[in-house]
């Protein structure tokens, strides 16, 4: 059994670690959130200690790290605010546990660098949450196209969520702590899409603005137009109003049906990183590259093609 603490178990993504964490045999010991709505801990792990403040949190790290060996953490979960990530994963690193972390793992790809020197340092290692590439029906589909001869294929991304006035005044609208609607809700896509259809050899921005961004990706197998919004005006009319939310990637034309499976999918993340088979600095590093580089890209006339939402 492995002690865990966790950074921002108030928040969205939290309750799902908290599982994986229980049904992987291990437990929870410390907590920390600015917010005290943590009501959740009693359905998984009452007894751990629960912190307001970051500075307290870290010293009880530090104060088990010098105790007891059964005491010791041997990992910090991260769920805390994207800009929070690297300075948190530093923290356990610091304390001699790996960091298991929720994406995106950095906003700025040079501070990667600097992880890998501090896990040669500790001796530790930095993981990512990458579960979309543990979902048993996209494992196929990769094995599908690694199989097809290298052809390329016609690929279109859209993932519309509609989020309400608080979004853009929570951490999630502060492009200089979400890293944007690129990264706060596109990495998971684009970290699929180099997982299954290989690097990136080009990359353009058709529209940016703070509530939705598009572009063109030409990959080694695929070429990719994209499109990304948190404005319910952008939801298709079929189901606006009726539903919140609307994802679709198709292939060829013919759509990616992925979207049951997903229950249990950071358990199996923390299964593999607990065997020591998770995804490390180096897995994460292509698609933050590209969303660094999306976020920093002007706006440019299309070369390649564009997103029917963006015809309009």
């Amino acid at each position: 059994m492995h002690n865990f603490a966790l950074t921002g178990v108030a928040g969205y993504i939290a309750p799902r670690h908290l599982q994986a964490i229980r049904d992987t045999g291990n437990r929870l010991v410390a907590a920390v959130d600015p917010h005290d709505s943590v009501g959740i801990l009693d359905q998984y792990f009452p007894k751990a200690a629960f912190f307001t403040e970051f500075e307290r949190f870290d010293r009880h790290l530090e104060k088990l790290r010098r105790g007891p060996a059964g005491d010791r953490v041997s990992y910090v979960t991260v769920c805390s605010p994207n800009h929070l990530h690297d300075a948190h994963a530093r923290l356990a690193l610091r304390v001699g546990a790996d960091a298991i972390c929720e994406k995106p793992l950095v906003l700025n790809p040079s501070n990667l660098e600097a992880l890998r020197v501090l896990e040669d340092e500790y001796g530790r290692r930095v993981w990512n949450v990458l579960q979309l590439r543990v979902h048993p029906a996209l494992l196929a589909l990769r094995e599908k196209i690694l199989a097809d001869g290298g052809r390329r294929h016609e690929v279109r991304l859209t993932y519309l969520t509609s989020r309400g006035t608080w979004y853009r005044y929570s951490w999630k609208g502060d492009v200089e702590k979400s890293g944007g609607v690129v990264t706060n809700i596109g990495i998971h896509f684009f970290d699929l899409l180099i997982w299954l259809f290989g690097p990136v050899r080009h990359s353009e921005v058709h529209v940016s603005e703070p509530d939705r961004i598009g572009g063109f990706l030409e990959l080694e197998r695929a070429d990719v137009p994209w499109f990304l919004s948190v404005d319910a005006a952008d939801l298709p009319e079929h189901v606006r109003g009726l539903q919140p939310t609307y994802r679709s990637i198709t292939v060829d034309g013919e759509e990616i049906e992925f979207s049951g499976g997903f229950r249990d999918l950071h358990t199996r993340v923390y299964e593999e990183t607990l065997a020591g088979r998770g995804f490390g600095l180096e897995d994460a590093r292509p698609s933050i590259e590209l969303v660094h580089g999306i976020r920093m890209a002007r706006v440019v006339a299309p070369s390649g093609p564009v997103h029917p939402s963006l015809r309009r």
